[in-house]
């Protein structure tokens, strides 16, 4: 009886230890989109990171993307309450090596002082998304990146997210809480979404979590890439819902 205890003891220590590895693998997952709205002479790359919470970007994604994107984006929870602002600020400086940074706002971003936070924004040139547009110009050609805030502890404002972008434009909407998708119309002419939030559940238990597993799906019309996220909440421990980054390459049909 003593030693089928002791085998359950090892078998559960193992499997923390599994999950903690598995919480801190560095995975660059690559998408490519094609759609008829984007008359683009070469693809828009984009490297998208979403959820990064307490952990810090590893050397080894900044060196496999260096050179490869045009710019980056964040999309939400770059941090939770208890994070060093020295480690929020090593990680933008990292990503904005890649390229220009754009960010919007998830819900845990709120867990500190937004002041402390726009502050390194502000250094390091990084853009806020909330509730507005840029239009990203592309080899003299444009795209309308948009974000929106936060559903659950922001306000969102699909009129004023869209009143600066051009109607003939390819459309990219960056929300970090994935059901958005549920408020956008046909008439906004959104291509693709972008949004994190749901840790693809982060453990997995026989196939079953809280959220659903990161996926890339079409709703109306509408492609949304569902990211898991780099990072995890409350327990660094993943299982069967691996962190991920994105590397998207959007082309012309």
């Amino acid at each position: 009886m003593v030693t089928i205890f002791f085998i359950f003891i090892l078998l559960g220590l193992l499997l923390l230890v599994y999950m903690f590895r598995e919480a801190h693998l560095n995975i660059v997952r690559k998408h490519e989109f094609s759609f008829s709205n984007t008359p683009l002479e070469k693809p828009i790359r984009l490297f998208f990171i979403s959820d990064i919470h307490r952990r810090k970007i590893h050397s080894s994604i900044i060196s496999r993307m260096t050179n490869q994107v045009d710019l980056v984006i964040i999309g939400g929870d770059l941090l939770e309450k208890g994070v060093p602002l020295e480690r929020i600020e090593q990680n933008i400086r990292k990503l904005s090596s890649l390229g220009p940074v754009y960010f919007v706002w998830g819900n845990n971003d709120n867990e500190i002082e937004k002041k402390d936070i726009e502050a390194i924004f502000t250094k390091w040139n990084v853009v806020v998304l909330k509730n507005s547009s840029v239009m990203v110009n592309h080899l003299q050609k444009e795209w309308a990146l948009i974000g929106v805030d936060d559903l659950k502890t922001g306000e969102v404002d699909l009129d004023l997210a869209f009143q600066d972008v051009k109607q003939n434009a390819f459309k990219l909407l960056v929300s970090h809480n994935p059901r958005i998708l549920k408020l956008l119309e046909m008439e906004h002419g959104v291509s693709l979404v972008l949004s994190g939030h749901t840790h693809g559940g982060q453990i997995r238990i026989f196939g079953y979590g809280p959220y659903e597993k990161g996926k890339t799906h079409v709703y109306e019309g509408i492609t949304q890439l569902i990211s898991n996220g780099y990072g995890t909440t409350s327990l660094p421990l993943r299982l069967s819902a691996r962190p991920e980054t994105h590397f998207i390459e959007i082309k012309s049909i």
